[in-house]
């Protein structure tokens, strides 16, 4: 796909759940691919550098320390990870800073649904987390289809729909 007709997906299904160290969104989409390819789409270094809004100094595949450099307009801001769980192809939670983040696999049909459990300690950042997400995974979608774009995070987002996709998230999860 060219990258300039590139547009995303509509909003998914989306939640907040209270927790003890904050609020966790909830965020649930289903992907034409089997949870293997999923899987190292989620672990791999040199994929994770194609969709995520990080890069990983690692494989996260396996358990332990990593670091996870975040993108903002021309700068990167690393910080530090551990894969608390990784468990192929069903299950990987990791600390991203403060944050957590539980990646659910689940075999659909010929696909996967995908469960992002993301904790965050203050639930006004939701729906910029959401909206995030949303268009990182739709690169992932189009990287695993073989019809990659190259990544859209940090300030590339706002030319790709993000403030559409967070005001739709923020109506969706009664935030702001």
């Amino acid at each position: 796909m060219d990258r300039d007709a590139f547009r995303p997906s509509p909003p998914a299904e989306v939640r907040a759940d209270p927790t003890d160290d904050g609020v966790t969104l909830v965020f649930v989409r289903d992907l034409p691919r089997p949870p293997d390819a999923v899987w190292t789409a989620l672990t791999d270094p040199d994929q994770l550098d194609e969709w995520a809004p990080f890069t990983a100094d690692r494989d996260l595949g396996t358990p332990g320390p990593a670091v996870l450099a975040l993108f903002d307009g021309e700068g990167t801001a690393a910080q530090p990870a551990t894969v608390r769980r990784a468990e192929h192809p069903h299950l990987l939670e990791y600390t991203w800073g403060t944050d957590l983040l539980r990646w659910e696999l689940s075999p659909l049909g010929g696909g996967t649904r995908l469960t992002l459990r993301h904790t965050v300690t203050d639930p006004d950042v939701l729906p910029m987390v959401a909206a995030g997400w949303h268009l990182c995974l739709d690169v992932a979608d189009l990287l695993l289809a073989g019809d990659p774009v190259g990544p859209i995070r940090g300030s590339t987002a706002l030319d790709f729909g993000w403030s559409r996709l967070r005001d739709a998230y923020a109506d969706r999860l009664g935030v702001g």
